[in-house]
């Protein structure tokens, strides 16, 4: 006989409630009155010589079902107690032979099926299981040296007080074999019951927190998309707007090309916010169907050359070149590239001064592409922004850089950030294409 396990000092299945402890009681009595009603009627059959008076027979029946009522409170000790109880019942000549086998049975069940130190656990019911068997192999002895247990010839294959011998001791091997593996079957179904119903708490947390994960991933992918269509716009808007107040007197056709440009790219803004908010409906049943590396795109590599465009017509003269074999690349690093580059020209008209110049090339490489924007501004010199914006040049710390390092990283590539050294500023992004 193998235990169930050797310890448990991490788990316990005691102490139990008042339900449990109500349906022991109630199990105690029925075996009371299982065994009253039993010894009655043993003692009526005469199968018993000599049997012991009713008060004995009395204390015997309290003594077999009454530590029953305490069996998951205390379990080694009622599985002691009703094995005394079981040799006290035989030892006075108690007619009983049925119901006591069960409270035997319960007691040494419950010692498997309750105890926490299985250590002690094993203990105690091997203890018992030897005194029982120490017990049959007594009243084997005791019969075999009965003169009449042994006289006579059989013509059976086994002798008689042989076979009755052995018969009690296989009734007994698979009584206790029966009672230890049903106890530490139980314990081992509570002790994986308790697994599961902790991994199930577990999932549950784990799902709210992946929830709020999605969610909070959400936020972030509706902040860095706002950012990168209105930051562009409205940094180009309000450089045209200024040139247009500065030469409205003096220069009313410049002064009307720069309203134009500030109406189209009001224009533009309105268009990609209007998309934008549409895909989010889409996506708003289900917040976690739109990862932030998988985040729905409006622009492509196929519209860098605008940027450039609307530099110079801002006042910075750019220039855009390409570099390699051009070919597709996958939307969303496509996606990636354009709004790197849009931030970086952003930040060109935002801090490199009136006089900067910016170069936008776009490099395809084996197995990435290159989008690369250096000006000839200010560079780390340039003040940080009066509106708000945390987008400081020289140390990348604003909600601009912030948001295409988390870009580049959801892609897998690489970005470098900061000064020249020879002056102005440099934005470079290494994007893989599998």
């Amino acid at each position: 006989m193998t235990s169930a396990g050797a310890t448990s000092d991490d788990w316990s299945r005691l102490p139990v409630g008042p339900r449990e402890h109500r349906q022991d009681v109630v199990l105690a009595l029925v075996l009371a009155a299982g065994i009253a009603i039993s010894t009655v009627l043993y003692g009526s059959s005469g199968m018993f010589d000599d049997p012991a008076p009713w008060w004995v027979c009395a204390l015997m029946v309290v003594a077999n079902a009454g530590p029953i009522a305490f069996r998951r409170r205390y379990p080694m000790t009622v599985a002691v107690l009703v094995a005394l109880a079981f040799a006290g019942t035989q030892l006075l000549r108690v007619p009983e032979g049925l119901f006591i086998n069960f409270t035997l049975f319960i007691g040494l069940y419950t010692v498997g099926a309750w105890c926490s130190d299985r250590v002690r656990a094993e203990a105690v019911r091997w203890i018992v299981i030897v005194g029982m068997f120490a017990w049959v192999f007594l009243a084997i002895v005791f019969r075999w040296s009965v003169p009449s247990a042994v006289s006579g010839d059989s013509d059976t294959l086994i002798p008689s007080y042989v076979a009755s011998s052995l018969l009690s001791i296989i009734i007994n091997l698979v009584y206790f074999g029966a009672a230890w593996y049903s106890g530490n079957r139980a314990w081992a179904s509570a002790v994986a019951k308790d697994a599961l119903d902790q991994r199930t708490l577990e999932l549950a947390v784990e799902r709210e927190r992946t929830a709020a994960q999605a969610v909070t991933l959400e936020r972030v992918r509706i902040a860095r998309e706002l950012h990168d269509v209105v930051a562009h716009h409205v940094s180009l808007m309000g450089v045209q707007a200024g040139a247009a107040r500065r030469v409205l007197e003096r220069d009313p056709a410049q002064a009307a090309a720069s309203l134009g440009v500030v109406e189209e790219n009001a224009r533009t803004a309105v268009e990609e916010l209007r998309r934008m908010l549409g895909t989010l409906r889409e996506n708003d049943g289900d917040v976690t169907r739109a990862p932030l590396d998988d985040a729905p795109s409006t622009e492509g590599i196929s519209r860098l050359a605008e940027l450039v465009d609307a530099a110079t017509t801002a006042g910075h003269p750019s220039r855009y070149s390409v570099v390699g074999e051009e070919r597709p690349v996958p939307p969303t690093v496509a996606t990636v590239a354009y709004r790197i580059a849009q931030e970086a020209v952003t930040n060109v008209l935002k801090h490199a001064g009136p006089d900067a110049r910016a170069d936008l090339r776009l490099r395809y490489l084996p197995d990435a592409v290159e989008v690369e924007v250096t000006d000839t501004g200010n560079g780390g010199r340039a003040s940080r922004p009066s509106s708000g914006d945390e987008d400081d040049r020289s140390r990348g710390s604003g909600l601009g850089h912030v948001g295409m390092r988390e870009r580049v990283a959801a892609v897998g590539g690489t970005v470098e950030i900061g000064p020249r050294a020879r002056g102005g500023y440099l934005v470079r992004a290494w994007l893989p294409t599998p």
